[in-house]
């Protein structure tokens, strides 16, 4: 089981890697205070570091959604922006997540898949 510090760590590694997938260079950062905990790991929030500092919402990024680092593995679930952050949850712990080529994504090997 990977701890609260490692999982930070592979969270900000995945911003990163997805931020390295656009062409605007935009520092992302995230909400510490936010992190929601669960058994199997935990969910991150985040913004651009500059809305975070400032608040000013022309700096706020568009479809930043939350995500699941599990503990066990260290893989990444991105959650969507459609439905409520609740849905998602429920749907990745009763195995029913729907899946696109970008949902999941394991830092050991740095790909992203969709299983």
């Amino acid at each position: 089981m990977l701890t609260d510090k490692e999982l930070l760590q592979i969270a900000e590694r995945y911003l990163k890697r997805k931020g390295e997938r656009g062409d605007e260079n935009i520092e992302v950062m995230i909400y510490t205070n936010d992190i929601i905990k669960k058994p199997y790991g935990n969910i991150y929030f985040y913004n651009s570091k500059e809305f975070i500092l400032t608040g000013n919402f022309n700096k706020s990024l568009m479809g930043n959604a939350p995500f699941l680092v599990e503990k066990k593995t260290g893989r990444v679930v991105g959650f969507g922006t459609a439905r409520r952050l609740e849905d998602y949850i429920e749907s990745y712990e009763n195995g029913t997540l729907s899946t696109s080529l970008h949902t999941y994504w394991y830092p050991d090997e740095d790909r992203f898949d969709y299983k």
